[in-house]
């Protein structure tokens, strides 16, 4: 039975959010020096799916916090064998920098997730979802542990996002996902 009336619940979850600072990412004028030393903004992140198995890449927001449309009403689980029919996804976290000559993707992170819908279960690695956002942020590129099929789906998205992007991005992204 559950003790909580709805009030109650309401005020036990308020004060749990956290706030993300925001600021034009091509405005060229980012948290160095603009007095918000030490502050950490998530406003040039974004977080791609890419679906393996149906050959598509997407932004999803919801995965800032989890809440992709992949990851809904999902039970994750820490081990992969738990998992052993999921469909394989990769969320990649990609960061947007701005050079002289305009915005580039700067770091891109992958992090494995296998869901299982018909049994509501999943695996991903918290730890590695966390560590591979901050990398990001830091401007590294991790894509080496991602199959052929997902980094090519990962950089005709990049690509077709925006190609000029693409191209003031590091020989390394190009050379990490496609060759």
């Amino acid at each position: 039975m559950d003790l909580l009336n709805n009030d109650d619940k309401n005020k036990k979850k308020k004060g749990n959010g956290f706030t993300i600072i925001t600021n034009d990412p091509t405005d060229g004028h980012g948290g160095f020096g603009s007095g918000s030393a030490g502050v950490l903004s998530l406003s040039n992140m974004s977080p791609v799916i890419v679906d393996t198995e149906d050959g598509d890449a997407y932004i999803d927001m919801g995965a800032m916090h989890a809440r992709s449309a992949v990851e809904k009403r999902i039970k994750f689980l820490p081990n992969r064998e738990e998992v052993p029919n999921g469909k394989l996804y990769w969320l990649v976290w990609v960061q947007v920098e701005r050079k002289e000559d305009g915005p580039y993707y700067a770091g891109v992170a992958s992090c494995e997730m296998r869901i299982d819908e018909s049994i509501r279960r999943g695996y991903k690695s918290l730890p590695e979802h966390v560590n591979n956002m901050d990398k990001a942020l830091k401007g590294k590129i991790i894509v080496d542990h991602m199959d052929e099929k997902s980094k090519k789906i990962l950089a005709d998205f990049l690509k077709g996002y925006d190609e000029s992007m693409w191209d003031r991005s590091s020989e390394q992204l190009k050379a990490d996902l496609i060759g």
